[in-house]
């Protein structure tokens, strides 16, 4: 199932958590909603994390439920950090709600899965090539709007390199490193960047060559985010043009992970990977002389 819009990733575990509890109460969605006196549809939209709760309403559930009190205080932990705000909310007259409501997820995430068929990943971009290729996708909009869109991606970056509990592991299609963005200059520069990410200790680049042929991605970009917590579920995120779906079955989140793993084993390993970059960047240096 796929959605476009995303709750926080404590909001999803709250959700989830007050549907088992319906469940296990063995009321129905309309049994409940009739008992509490509202439309059926409210209980359906608090489920799925379409609206937010308030705490009386998520009072009145946890009472008709019969919920102990350790399980209660366990819910209200949920909702209260569902309400925090994280360091991109700084920068919401910048950025749309799909696109903060994805750095929510990918800040709480443990592991970041990454297919990128046509151009530089975005946390791996150096900010001249982040400037060029903001600047096209926003098209009319203003130079403060992308300056700061910019300045995002740049924090993204860099706090999700220096917090090296988390590890990225991204595939880059040939593809996306010939693709020219500014001119051999910025290419030279994005392409010796990704040569020095490479040595984090929580990234792993691979480069999938052109002459691989057909491959189990060839729909284009997505990435999958997986999280500490046993309770949170995979997330594949996949960005349209003006919009992003989130994909969360577990049966097709899976059949990501298996594409992901089929990329990988049939992409150059990550250091046969990082001296074909260095090949690039060097024809770009001679190319820019």
């Amino acid at each position: 199932m796929t959605q476009r819009r995303k709750k926080t990733v404590r909001g999803r575990r709250l959700s989830m958590e007050l549907k088992r509890l319906r469940e296990a109460a063995g009321l129905s969605g309309e049994q409940a909603a009739s008992r509490l006196q509202w439309s059926q549809s409210k209980v359906s939209r608090i489920e799925t994390g379409r609206i937010a709760v308030s705490n009386k309403d998520l009072r009145a559930l946890l009472d008709l439920y019969q919920v102990p009190q350790d399980k209660r205080d366990r819910c209200f932990e949920l909702a209260k950090g569902a309400k925090i705000k994280g360091w991109w909310e700084a920068y919401a007259d910048a950025i749309p709600r799909d696109y903060a409501d994805y750095i929510e997820l990918e800040n709480a995430a443990c592991s970041v899965l990454t297919y990128s068929p046509q151009i530089v990943s975005g946390v791996l971009q150096t900010e001249e090539y982040a400037q060029r290729v903001v600047q096209s996708a926003l098209l009319i909009s203003p130079p403060g709007e992308v300056a700061r869109r910019v300045k995002v991606r740049m924090e993204r970056q860099e706090r999700l390199m220096s917090d090296h509990a988390r590890t990225l592991s991204v595939v880059l299609d040939e593809a996306a490193l010939q693709r020219h963005v500014g001119g051999p200059k910025v290419m030279e520069e994005q392409l010796r960047h990704l040569v020095s990410l490479a040595e984090q200790p929580n990234l792993t680049v691979r480069v999938l060559l052109s002459a691989s042929g057909e491959h189990p991605a060839t729909a284009g970009e997505f990435t999958i985010l997986k999280f500490p917590d046993s309770d949170d579920t995979d997330v594949v995120h996949v960005e349209a043009m003006t919009s992003s779906l989130y994909v969360e079955e577990e049966a097709e989140v899976f059949r990501y992970v298996l594409a992901f793993n089929q990329l990988c084993s049939m992409a150059l390993s990550p250091s046969e990977s990082t001296a074909l970059i260095t090949e690039l960047a060097d024809g770009e240096r001679r190319q820019g002389r």
